[in-house]
């Protein structure tokens, strides 16, 4: 088992703020982090959720930048540029290989996309009412009921999760029709080696493709992670028991309680979680199915940076791993971005 060995904050004071634009410092405050991914470039890019903006922490630089947002809480401003788009509490972004920007607004119940120099921002999926329906037409027409996240698959379509709805839903890159890809609909537990079909989703919260082109969701009212073979169409167990809690480092993590996992990232190596309500980042190795916490102590409170299972975390919500050593975490509710670095 890899073994961290050390956590730092790299954006964020502890209180909610909203730095302005330039040098990042001790005093460079932000609100609500939650999902975080590294750009083309290598910059992190995060949404700034309590801040309605996303930002981004330039590596050059070492500055902060906002890429989408007026700081309003608003749905506005397609067609335009996106500094000049209100956006309401982002929650996770993803990037396509031209650099295009995709988020999920959830209180406005749609997904956006900014072009890779930000001068456009058009709504691509959803009406901005809550709802379902209009699979098998636009996506731009269709109902969403809170989606959360999102990914990209390898043949360039978008998967939202859908999780007002208990669906992952399929955007067509060529034709922008939506459809349900996964998911009843039924708030019920997940069937293990199920057609995606045909089997309940409770709550499918983030997203995340391997490098084979399967995808790993958590769901978070079902305190479980699955893996979908995207060449059977099969749902596969990865960890989690369905019971809400946190047991089980160093066993199975089949057998393991998780705690309404939100963020996921998977490397060559391992998944990593946001175990959401343990207060933790949770790590199971791909070759072993071992889990282990990396990150947090299993209690809500504040740092310190350094070791990282003393450091505490606060309902971390964004994780990205970039596989080579270094776990961003956006640690919600203690208003940073913490940087996990592994051996």
């Amino acid at each position: 088992m890899t073994v961290a060995t050390s956590a730092t904050t790299l954006v964020g004071t502890g209180v909610p703020g909203q730095a302005p634009d330039g040098p990042i410092g001790t005093e460079t405050a932000i609100a609500e982090p939650f999902g975080v991914v590294l750009d083309r470039h290598g910059h992190l890019c995060f949404c700034d959720l309590g801040n309605h903006r996303i930002r981004r922490v330039n590596r050059h630089t070492r500055r902060i930048e906002t890429i989408v947002g007026t700081g309003r809480p608003g749905h506005s401003g397609d067609g335009g540029p996106a500094l000049e788009a209100d956006i309401r509490e982002p929650y996770e972004i993803r990037f396509d290989p031209a650099g295009d920007l995709y988020f999920v607004d959830m209180p406005s119940h749609v997904v956006r996309r900014v072009a890779a120099d930000g001068s456009r921002i058009d709504t691509i999926a959803g009406t901005g009412e809550a709802g379902f329906h209009g699979d098998g037409g636009p996506a731009t027409q269709a109902a969403f009921r809170q989606p959360h996240s999102i990914e990209i698959g390898p043949d360039g379509a978008l998967f939202v999760a859908d999780i007002g709805n208990h669906r992952i839903r399929r955007i067509d890159p060529d034709t922008g029709v939506v459809e349900t890809f996964a998911g009843t609909g039924e708030e019920a537990p997940a069937v293990d080696g199920g057609d995606i079909a045909h089997t309940p989703l409770h709550g499918p919260r983030t997203l995340a493709f391997d490098e084979h082109g399967d995808l790993y969701l958590t769901l978070r009212e079902g305190n479980a992670v699955y893996r979908i073979d995207m060449t059977s169409r099969t749902l596969h167990h990865v960890a989690g028991t369905g019971r809400g809690g946190y047991r089980g480092d160093g066993g199975d993590a089949k057998a393991g309680d998780l705690a309404g996992p939100k963020g996921i990232s998977v490397t060559r190596a391992a998944v990593y979680i946001a175990d959401t309500e343990s207060h933790t980042v949770r790590r199971i190795d791909r070759r072993s199915g071992i889990i282990a916490t990396v990150l947090g102590d299993g209690t809500r409170h504040d740092g310190p940076d350094g070791d990282p299972l003393r450091c505490g975390l606060a309902r971390p919500h964004g994780v990205f791993a970039d596989g080579n050593g270094r776990v961003f975490v956006g640690d919600s509710d203690n208003h940073r971005v913490r940087v996990l670095q592994t051996p």
